[in-house]
């Protein structure tokens, strides 16, 4: 098959490395990326507008005998395309940003690893593409997840202040913390929609992830799950009731209810939207329980139906379920029989923990009753005592393996 002008591809690339040197400052996932030098391909997937495009071109400017090329205007068979370019042009490693828009995407991966003797790192806004079949890629490419800034990435980037992470346990037993505590006076601007990367430059930020939200709905869904054209008004639906609701009480029954479709299509919607990146589910434990969800929303999309001072509440619970889940944790919520009230959440795997989250001066009464080795209210404050740990900790939690 022949193609196009090779020499068409590397005035980009020159371009590309150009621009990789304006953003001098580099996610922190970047070293993990220029130390991964297995076999595998490395696909980044997240949340749009996280700065994948960015952190692919930073990474090119790090790597010999390599290439950048964007593939949404790709005019050639992407095969032969690399195939031609690492035989006659020595070029073994491959950045392909925006990797959904190439037809047969997961049959073209298996096809370039098998045959072909070269390194492929990509991009993917679509990251539910890259789910629907990350089974059979499992052995060819190893996923990287690029969330929207954590705390520590936004003083970082913003204020140029620069701290090691934390672990749970330091955290919980209040072990030298107080070279973090100044850093709360930029938590309420954080929880404000600041965790967004394009945030930094762009002061109407909550109308580009309202365009967001919308791309998702009408453009990545659809890629991957047949759907009627009447059912994306209602997925938009969804996504607003959600946000202009409070989170307890929100699950596959009242979201059914209230919509007016069958728990089936709630759950079919949630666990779309879980892999866009729009909401999180968290499940219950206990025994004779239903086991339906909490519903949470990804930070910021709940400041698209209420204004802050409306929605801090369950900001604050979005915000403790993304930091925890990012660090490697998996939570279940409490929930007792009757109904009754009790503290938020305990670790799936360490029941000895539970974990109340609230604003200032937040109780202990959900407590009563309840068993556990320690029992933590993660305050939006910067309250350290007993049983109180300031919240905004938690955005300097490190991985947890």
């Amino acid at each position: 098959m022949a193609l196009h002008d090779l020499t068409s591809y590397f005035n980009p690339d020159d371009l590309a490395q150009l621009d990789g040197k304006k953003f001098p400052r580099k996610r922190y996932l970047f070293q993990d990326l220029l130390q991964d030098e297995g076999k595998h391909f490395a696909g980044i997937i997240g949340p749009r507008g996280t700065g994948k495009t960015v952190l692919l071109k930073q990474l090119r400017n790090e790597t010999k005998n390599s290439i950048y090329i964007s593939l949404d205007t790709l005019q050639d068979d992407l095969f032969e395309l690399i195939h031609i370019l690492s035989r006659d042009f020595k070029i073994h490693t491959f950045f392909l940003d925006e990797i959904h828009a190439v037809p047969d995407l997961h049959g073209l991966l298996k096809k370039i690893f098998d045959f072909l003797n070269v390194r492929i790192i990509f991009t993917s806004s679509v990251a539910l593409a890259m789910h629907a079949s990350s089974y059979d890629l499992s052995r060819r490419v190893l996923l990287y997840y690029l969330d929207n800034f954590s705390l520590a990435e936004y003083v970082y980037f913003k204020y140029d202040k620069e701290l090691p992470p934390l672990t749970l346990n330091q955290i919980i037993e209040g072990e030298n913390l107080s070279p973090y505590m100044h850093l709360s006076a930029y938590f309420n601007e954080y929880l404000q929609g600041a965790n967004l990367p394009f945030a930094l430059q762009e002061p109407g930020y909550l109308s580009l992830l309202k365009a967001v939200l919308d791309k998702i709905i009408q453009y990545d869904i659809p890629m991957v799950q047949t759907l009627r054209t009447d059912e994306l008004p209602v997925i938009r639906d969804f996504v607003t009731f959600i946000g202009r609701s409070g989170i307890d009480g929100i699950n596959y029954s009242t979201l059914a209810h209230n919509l007016n479709i069958t728990k089936y299509k709630a759950r079919q919607y949630l666990e779309l939207l879980e892999k866009a990146f729009v909401v999180k589910q968290v499940f219950p434990g206990g025994t004779n329980v239903m086991k339906e969800p909490k519903v949470l929303l990804t930070l910021p999309y709940r400041l698209l139906f209420k204004d802050y001072h409306d929605a801090v509440g369950p900001l604050r619970e979005d915000f403790f379920v993304s930091a925890m889940n990012t660090a490697g944790y998996d939570l279940m919520y409490l929930k007792s029989t009757r109904g009754s009230k009790t503290p938020d959440y305990m670790l799936k795997e360490d029941k000895s923990y539970i974990f109340e989250i609230g604003g200032p001066g937040k109780g202990r009464s959900r407590f009563k009753g309840i068993h556990a080795d320690r029992k933590i209210i993660f305050s939006h404050s910067t309250q350290l005592d007993k049983n109180t740990r300031p919240l905004f900790l938690l955005g300097f939690l490190t991985g947890h393996s």
